[in-house]
């Protein structure tokens, strides 16, 4: 995709990614995007650089404005290889003795990555760069999502530049919220559910800095996905209300079936969550990419996890989807398990363990019926549910 005026003088020179759909193991089925930044000034500077495959492309798309060798600054926001990885080929284009700005983390981290000996400059949490008619403020933003992350911020300009901060894994023909509208929330939602969960804490004291700080933003450029122009600070309270984690009237009921029996659980424990009027639906695991389930329990006030026994253990899918969401640490959540067996019937209390670790209120001790659920099982699995939703209501 061409290059794109965004401000005066100011322009993106991202490219697209259509085809990734995996991305840390979750599912990027849209594709996305590697953003970069290109600021004609006195000191002409580009921010962040893109994946390695995709330098080339970066170089091509600058080189439609200004030829790539009249670069004199380069600002790395962020290590992760998706936005630094075309460093080496940009640097080795338009000059290894060119500056290249980062946190003091970045330079230890872009060190040990790529063990070139480039003319690093380290800054200060809060330093400046005048670069002519504009200065470029750098905000760090440790652990969101790497210890090295930082925001640069233009106040000419009205610009922040957030690395990994209000992105989405899009790739689309838009380029910024007003030409896509609602439909791009789902993906910012997704992209914090399963990126930024962990650092919620941290992302709270970030919001609340930047507020105290007052910055004047009239666009916000994360390095994925659309730019922020209609309003900025629309994403801004998102990330505020889905860092609170509140419980909504929703549960989430994931799990996996061998022979339907534990499927069979699942339906049964949803009708009793909707009959409490609870927002409830079973998410199979291999229907639903673990990813997926993960977004849908980022607002959800409960989350119940079925799985037969396998071997004396869980069924692969579920030990993957609970290994995935304990890393994300969720919060505020009513669990709790379920699930079928024929001889051993170690599954639920195992479900069990992996939820008190992630240190969330365990509902009581599951539900664990033997073979085929009867209808009595069935009854019982329905009651089970209407409990639980008895329960989220209070």
């Amino acid at each position: 995709m061409k290059p794109i005026e965004i401000a005066k003088d100011v322009y993106w020179v991202g490219v697209i990614d259509w085809n990734i759909r995996d991305f840390h193991g979750y599912l990027t089925e849209q594709g996305s995007t590697y953003n970069a930044y290109l600021i004609l000034d006195e000191k002409v500077t580009l921010i962040d650089t893109v994946k390695k495959e995709f330098a080339d492309q970066l170089l091509a798309n600058i080189g439609e404005i200004i030829d790539p060798k009249k670069i004199d600054i380069v600002i790395s926001n962020h290590t992760e290889p998706d936005h630094s990885g075309g460093l080496p080929r940009v640097l080795h284009k338009i000059g290894e003795d060119k500056p290249l700005y980062c946190s003091k983390l970045g330079h230890k981290n872009l060190a040990l990555h790529y063990r070139e000996k480039w003319n690093y400059q380290p800054v200060e949490n809060g330093g400046t760069l005048n670069i002519g008619r504009r200065n470029l403020h750098f905000l760090e933003t440790r652990m969101v999502h790497w210890p090295d992350s930082m925001f640069t911020y233009c106040p000419e300009d009205k610009i922040l530049y957030s690395s990994d901060g209000f992105g989405q894994h899009y790739a689309g023909w838009e380029r910024f919220d007003d030409e896509l509208g609602e439909a791009i929330m789902p993906y910012a939602k997704k992209y914090f559910a399963n990126i930024l969960l962990l650092y919620a804490p941290l992302i709270q004291q970030l919001i609340k800095k930047v507020t105290e700080l007052n910055l004047d933003i009239r666009l916000i450029c994360p390095d994925h996905g659309i730019i922020w122009r209609q309003d900025p600070l629309k994403i801004v309270q998102a990330y505020a209300d889905w860092g609170n984690q509140e419980p909504r009237k929703k549960a989430v009921v994931a799990y996996d079936t061998m022979w339907h029996s534990t499927e069979k659980m699942a339906e049964a424990i949803v009708a009793g969550l909707i009959t409490e009027g609870i927002e409830a639906k079973p998410m199979h695991l291999r229907t639903f990419h673990r990813s997926d389930v993960v977004t849908e329990v980022l607002d959800a006030g409960a989350l119940l996890v079925g799985s037969p026994t396998l071997n004396n253990g869980l069924y692969p899918t579920v030990s993957d989807f609970l290994t995935y969401l304990k890393g994300l640490k969720p919060k505020k959540k009513l669990v709790g398990a379920f699930g079928s067996f024929g001889w051993s019937g170690e599954a639920v209390k195992l479900i069990n363990q992996e939820l008190e670790a992630m240190k969330l209120d365990l509902f009581d001790k599951g539900l664990n019926i033997q073979f085929v659920p009867n209808d009595q099982d069935l009854k019982t699995a329905f009651e089970w549910g209407k409990k639980i939703g008895q329960a989220l209501k209070k």
